[in-house]
């Protein structure tokens, strides 16, 4: 028996072992890569914290289980995301990471690009190309279920996306890889003209957001992202060889979904009863257009540094009045009565409670008068 055992830890030691398990993990769902989908988690977090987009919602919950539950798809599944800025694109591929893999976004299989930092130059598109071609392959040899995401398409040099055609098609090896259990997220504000116009033109009508159908959008994002001189798929024969699964449209947002998202964060700072800061937030946004002001210009995108501003604002707000230490704040009672000029005092009955900014803004007024 002792020596079956040794013969067995010879065998998994050995490099031929290695070589089958690298085998092995390329083609399986696990292994190596932390694979580890929860699909019903992703639906869940899609329904509960993504706001306004019922396309988004549908689509890539449909899509991702759909494309995980072919256990040999034909091809990788292509998600391309456009819409105008802070209307959930990038929240929606965080997701997507997070839900797929058990280390989540930091999983070295979630592969990320941004243009201005991984692709700045025009003029370098050819070092770009075959720079990605090698990095893609080599990371589908290591794990075939990984995902690569593109954000800021609208960024990209013409031209540098097109390398990975043969990637995204329906042949079943490519470069001694099995590639079609891969995932790619494109996202682009490219296509916003198209969503916004008919997003409008619903609302104008009377009509309810959510009876835009994919069909009334799609190939208009296509047209518009194909023919933009300024978008990383312009002229491409990703977009015109039809290798893209959906274009995803992200509708723009109202005055009631940014208070949602308001309420939501102000919930993750356990503050979930401030209307106050909801309705203050949901009034600073700017709306467009001019006439109706439908929909807010940057989605939820400015709302975690809006929510910051009027905590702080309304907190003073409500704590102010006339002290004769220190004008402006709620002085506290004192056992022996009311504090002379220049006693070391903070004057506010609810200090203690005070949020971490409130405080060092009454500290620093407080110091700033005992050196007056």
């Amino acid at each position: 028996m002792l020596a079956i055992l040794s013969v067995l830890f010879l065998l998994i030691c050995s490099p031929v072992c290695c070589v089958f398990q690298k085998l092995y993990c390329t083609i399986s769902d696990s292994c190596d890569c932390d694979f580890k989908p929860n699909i019903r988690d992703l639906e869940w977090d899609l329904y509960k914290n993504v706001f306004g987009q019922h396309l988004v919602q549908d689509i890539v919950s449909e899509e991702v289980a759909k494309f995980l539950q072919n256990k040999s798809p034909d091809q990788p599944l292509v998600l391309s995301f456009h819409g105008s800025s802070g209307t959930g694109k990038t929240l929606v591929s965080s997701m997507l990471g997070n839900h797929l893999y058990g280390s989540a976004m930091s999983s070295p299989f979630v592969h990320q690009f941004v243009p201005t930092l991984h692709f700045p130059s025009p003029k370098r598109v050819k070092q770009y190309k075959k720079e990605l071609k090698s990095w893609v392959q080599g990371n589908l040899t290591e794990c075939a279920r990984s995902v690569f995401i593109f954000d800021e398409m609208e960024k990209m040099p013409p031209g540098v996306i097109d390398v990975l055609e043969p990637f995204l098609g329906s042949s079943h090896v490519v470069f001694r890889t099995n590639y079609r259990k891969a995932i790619y997220i494109f996202i682009s504000t490219t296509g916003e003209k198209a969503i916004n116009k008919v997003a409008l033109e619903h609302r104008q009508a009377g009509r309810e957001r959510d009876e835009i159908k994919l069909s009334d959008l799609e190939d208009a994002i296509a047209q518009e992202v194909y023919n933009d001189d300024t978008s990383g798929f312009f002229k491409s024969s990703i977009v015109q060889q039809k290798l893209i699964t959906h274009f995803v449209p992200f509708l723009p947002l109202t005055r009631s979904h940014v208070e949602r998202c308001v309420r939501s964060q102000l919930c993750q700072r356990g503050s979930c009863g401030r209307s106050d800061v909801v309705e203050a937030v949901g009034r600073n946004v700017i709306y467009s257009p001019v006439q109706g002001q439908y929909f807010s210009t940057t989605g939820c995108k400015a709302v975690s540094a809006k929510i910051s501003f009027f905590l702080f604002q309304l907190d003073i707000k409500r704590d102010s009045s006339k002290c004769s230490v220190h004008p402006g704040l709620k002085p506290v009672t004192h056992s022996q009565g009311t504090p002379s000029k220049g006693e070391n005092c903070f004057c506010c009955r609810d200090f203690r409670a005070a949020s971490p900014e409130l405080k060092r803004t009454r500290s620093i007024r407080i110091r700033g008068e005992k050196m007056n």
